[in-house]
């Protein structure tokens, strides 16, 4: 009975299914103009960001039922599964060969330099440094070298008669790095994604917060259908995205930038949320985890649909997301190897995301 008074407080999930309905009868209309293109665009944007904030809420109800790191990677794998929905279907629509590999480098300049460096910058103001766990950090970056050099930049050196084998190759050696990192997140290592000061203090009170009132099953379930909502809404938006893109001949990677927007905007309200908090190993969780999560998970899926529906994919990077995406990783690990971050660490990377975004239109 409760679960259906909570229920019934879902209105951006109501808001989303009737915005869905409206927007399938009105889209031929809509589409007509350059001004309709424009309202459709903005009312499923808004909407969207709007379901994307209520899959954070269930998300973090379920990170608080369940720890760290297990919280985290609910969020991130949540977020990934957004992106690959909306991915799919934009592709489906727009047929652009490289909209999966902008997505991707969009994903990763938002969650490391926009992401991580607003939450470093406000996190900083606040308390100056914010401790962390620096195996954390290692283990993502290390990780993201790999995949990355794996997925979007040997692609540029396989020869066309084996790129077929080289991709099948590519989906079955990110399964297994996903399966066996996460194995190491949650079992073996699980240490290094925790900071031990917030365990200490939880052994020196014995008092550790159990959260039995917390009801799991009925977080999991909204979260699935605020997914499935936002994968609905997506496929009427990247028509009106298409059309709005052309009208004013914007750059096709600003649509892919939208998408990683998106997907990312249940974690950056997380991550902003722990920063004020003063919890600096969530951000690190969220941001280079959700990086990693959604190069493991994405580019699989992207490949399985592609070779299926017969489509062209392009995921080698250019020279220009290559020096990015390099400048990214190479000031990673400069800052994250102390076990603490600041604010000039956040406004580097933050510099960085400004550069990612004039680039845009360059």
């Amino acid at each position: 009975m409760q679960a259906l008074k909570d229920f019934s407080k879902e209105y951006s999930l109501f808001l989303a299914i009737i915005t869905f309905f409206l927007m399938n009868h009105f889209e031929h209309t809509l589409v007509q103009s350059t001004s309709g293109n424009l309202f459709g665009f903005g009312i499923l944007f808004a909407v969207i960001i709007y379901a994307a904030m209520n899959v954070a809420h269930h998300a973090e109800m379920l990170a608080e039922k369940f720890g760290e790191p297990y919280g985290t990677l609910i969020l991130t794998f949540s977020a990934v599964v957004v992106e690959i929905v909306i991915i799919v279907i934009m592709m489906l629509h727009a047929e652009n060969p490289t909209l999966a590999r902008d997505t991707i480098y969009s994903a990763i300049m938002l969650d490391i330099n926009g992401l991580l460096g607003v939450a470093a910058i406000i996190g900083g103001i606040k308390y100056g440094e914010q401790p962390y766990n620096v195996d954390s950090s290692n283990s993502y970056l290390s990780m993201l070298l790999v995949a990355i050099g794996i997925a979007m930049v040997l692609p540029h050196f396989i020869d066309v008669a084996h790129y077929t084998m080289f991709t099948v190759f590519t989906v079955i050696t990110f399964v297994l790095l996903y399966v066996t990192f996460t194995r190491v997140q949650l079992s073996s290592h699980k240490y290094f994604f925790e900071y031990e000061k917030a365990e200490e203090k939880c052994k020196e009170t014995g008092e550790c917060e159990v959260h039995e009132n917390i009801n799991a099953w009925y977080h999991t379930v909204n979260l699935v259908l605020y997914i499935m909502a936002i994968g609905a809404l997506a496929e009427v938006l990247s028509v009106f995205m298409g059309n709005t893109l052309a009208n004013y001949e914007l750059p096709l990677a600003i649509g892919a930038v939208g998408v990683a927007l998106i997907s990312a905007s249940p974690e950056l309200i997380v991550a902003v949320r722990a920063a004020l908090d003063n919890r600096m190993q969530t951000v690190i969780n969220i941001a280079l985890g959700a990086s990693l999560a959604t190069i493991l998970l994405t580019i699989p899926s992207v490949i399985i649909v592609s070779y299926i529906m017969g489509m062209e994919l392009q995921l080698a990077i250019t020279p220009v997301q290559g020096v990015m995406l390099g400048l990214t990783l190479l000031v990673s690990i400069v800052n994250f190897n102390d076990g603490e971050t600041n604010v000039l660490e956040g406004f580097l990377h933050f510099i960085l995301f400004i550069v990612f975004a004039f680039l845009l239109f360059v």
